[in-house]
């Protein structure tokens, strides 16, 4: 670890809510060495179905405690890592750092590294961002979709609400995670907003929170549009898998338009479930998300 990396200690993790899990790690990367991501990997590690579940910006794995026991209890893998500046995952501390290749080829190297298989992808937010993308280089390993509040964009604006979201995260170098996620989701305990708030001792520790909305693809030239392009192409031609879409209608940023453009994107995407008192951070129903979804998929 460089001194320009960061790393929160792990006393910020203990006593956490509905978060029983050990983290796991790994440092050797291929094009990360010595960077420390972690993840957690629950279930039954030679299962026929790897769930892997890719959170977004400014959250981390925790975000997925009401969904990894379900998934888990269908007799599946379930593995879902911290992007690097997030959750338990080593922290650098140069804004400049993080790109959309820099978190697109952590994820690929990873996949890569624990070898998954007979994926089903769960994204939301940058996990979808990110992780639809990738499905196309390695369409092998994925065999299904769980999509929640995302998109796929290819260099052009994706909205008023999304414009006032960067302005305020620009204002924000600080940004109060856990009384953003407070004010999205009201029910949340003081225990769970610590959890949001754990990884972030202090604002150097926020580099990569700061430089996420700065990187969705709005123009077109910028970093990831040409791959994103290549995804819409790919998943209205080439997608076989299944698909499972919900959506939290309260979302300002990724509302009914977005999602149903989304949805006639894939192939064979079904209805959304709607979920009408959730907002952008669909996961804090998760438990309702996995059961249906798992129905859907005929797991259960």
């Amino acid at each position: 670890m460089s001194a320009q990396t960061l790393r929160t200690d792990d006393n910020r993790f203990q006593n956490l809510p509905d978060w029983p899990y050990d983290p796991s790690y790994v440092d050797d990367l291929a094009g990360y060495e010595g960077q420390r991501v972690a993840y957690v990997d629950e279930g039954r590690n030679n299962s026929s179905k790897t769930f892997l579940c890719l959170h977004g910006q400014p959250t981390w794995s925790f975000l997925y405690r009401k969904m990894i026991p379900i998934f888990a209890d269908s007799g599946a893998r379930v593995v879902a890592p911290d992007l690097l500046g997030f959750g338990r995952s080593d922290k650098p501390a140069d804004d400049a750092l993080y790109t959309y290749n820099f978190h697109r080829n952590m994820l690929i190297a990873f996949i890569e590294r624990l070898d998954l298989r007979n994926i089903t992808l769960v994204c939301q937010d940058w996990g979808g961002l990110l992780g639809m993308p990738i499905v196309p280089d390695m369409p092998e390993r994925f065999e299904r979709l769980i999509i929640m509040n995302t998109g796929i964009p290819i260099g052009k604006s994706v909205g008023e609400g999304f414009m006032n979201w960067k302005a305020y995260n620009r204002s924000q170098p600080d940004l109060p995670v856990g009384q953003l996620m407070k004010r999205a989701n009201p029910h949340l305990t003081d225990e769970e907003i610590a959890a949001y708030d754990a990884p972030f001792p202090d604002k150097s520790y926020k580099a990569g929170v700061r430089r996420f909305p700065e990187l969705v693809m709005i123009e077109p030239d910028m970093e990831g549009v040409e791959l994103s392009k290549r995804a819409r192409e790919w998943f209205s031609n080439e997608w076989s898998g299944q698909t499972f879409m919900a959506w939290g209608k309260q979302d300002i940023v990724f509302k009914e338009e977005n999602m149903l453009e989304l949805k006639n994107i894939i192939k064979n995407c079904p209805e959304p479930l709607v979920i009408e008192e959730a907002g952008h951070f669909v996961q804090e129903w998760g438990d309702q998300v996995a059961t249906a979804a798992l129905k859907a998929f005929g797991d259960i």
